[in-house]
């Protein structure tokens, strides 16, 4: 699969190899621990070296990749305890956010929470259960955080995590059991934000994401 380059500085041939070796990790079509060659990775993709080194190179500043000695770029495996470190930050963390955002979301806020609950439930009722995998600004969780106004959440919770957070979620999705959860758990989260409770919509999210963790974790014990 060749990548094309555009001539605009926001979408440069690296970004673009950046963002189609990041997708392919997060869904787990680039199993973690795999080896990323560069030579095969260029001639499958149809890439110099370059631009696909410094692909690789951003990919590990979002910690979706690590440098191995004797063993070169690797996609990060999480084991167990990680991955239970890493959601009981977010446990903390977004269920602040939910409560800042329930103080600060305008009514464009709660449109657009709306708008992506309607989209997550025509795509669970298109795929059988499998709720949406999207990104940025059309991931429900992302568009809480950023409606909490604050920019060190945002920047720890969107930037930091958000690419790792997504590798687990994306397993998670694909239960019908556990979306059909996660939808309802989103329901309650937006009622409360249209509310503008702040507790109740930190409770909320601070429950939905140890039920997330819960899952994932009985998910990896069972591999």
């Amino acid at each position: 699969m060749a990548i094309t380059d555009n001539a605009t500085p926001e979408n440069t041939l690296a970004s673009n190899i950046t963002q189609t070796l990041r997708d392919a990790i997060v869904c787990g079509d680039i199993e973690p621990g795999s080896k990323l060659s560069e030579p095969k990775l260029a001639k499958e993709y149809n890439v110099s070296r370059g631009p696909l080194r410094e692909a690789i190179r951003r990919l590990e500043s979002m910690k979706l990749v690590k440098y191995v000695p004797h063993g070169g770029a690797r996609v990060i495996t999480l084991e167990l305890p990680q991955v239970i470190e890493i959601y009981h930050i977010r446990e903390a963390l977004e269920g602040k956010a939910a409560a800042l955002a329930a103080r600060n979301i305008d009514n464009e806020g709660i449109s657009k929470l709306k708008e992506l609950l309607v989209i997550a439930e025509n795509h669970m009722a298109a795929t059988g259960g499998a709720y949406i995998q999207a990104e940025a600004d059309i991931d429900f969780h992302y568009c809480v955080i950023q409606a909490s106004g604050n920019q060190m959440l945002i920047h720890t919770l969107c930037e930091e995590l958000y690419y790792l957070v997504r590798m687990y979620r994306y397993k998670s999705s694909l239960q019908p059991s556990r979306s059909s959860q996660a939808f309802k758990e989103h329901q309650l989260l937006f009622q409360a934000l249209e509310q503008k409770d702040e507790q109740l919509a930190e409770l909320i999210m601070r429950k939905h994401i140890v039920r997330a963790r819960e899952n994932i974790e009985q998910q990896l014990l069972n591999n």
